[in-house]
């Protein structure tokens, strides 16, 4: 089995609920081992700011799925969470799941681009990472501990309700 992280943002339609709710559906992905998750963690809109906060999360699980089987399922769970995909970038959502890293594997197809292309500038990707996987090593040789050194938290906390 690989080992995947997986990174869930929402910050519409309740975004505590749907992230816990994300969680409970990537529990029963087929051929999957669920691991863990992170803490939930509160962050400020990446894109234009006159959208709600985020709710962010990452789980790590053990799949026998392909890259692609793996996100289908992440997206027919986005779907079924009240997703839609608009062609804005960075807007607001209900529910977004990104395949993170699926293994060692570079991956760069016009469906999937993994390591996801933007984490390592993203501290609500790297700060819940590092939560679950502190002595993580990228597929690039670069360990997560010298990434996130380099990433302030923006306003990033844990979540409390």
């Amino acid at each position: 089995m690989i080992t995947v992280y997986i990174a869930i943002g929402s910050n519409l339609n309740h975004p505590v609920q749907q992230t816990q709710h994300a969680i409970e559906a990537l529990k029963t992905l087929p051929q999957s081992q669920f691991m863990q998750a992170s803490s939930l963690y509160s962050s400020t809109p990446m894109g234009p700011q006159d959208q709600p906060n985020y709710i962010n999360a990452v789980v790590e699980i053990k799949t026998d799925l392909s890259p692609l089987e793996l996100l289908n399922c992440t997206q027919s769970i986005e779907l079924e969470h009240g997703r839609v995909r608009k062609d804005e970038r960075w807007g607001p959502r209900t529910l977004d799941l990104d395949i993170i890293l699926y293994g060692q594997q570079t991956i760069d197809n016009e469906r999937l681009t993994v390591p996801h292309y933007g984490m390592k500038q993203r501290e609500f990707v790297l700060y819940p990472l590092a939560e679950i996987a502190p002595e993580l090593q990228l597929p690039d040789g670069v360990s997560l501990q010298s990434v996130l050194a380099t990433v302030p938290r923006n306003g990033l906390s844990i979540w409390r309700d």
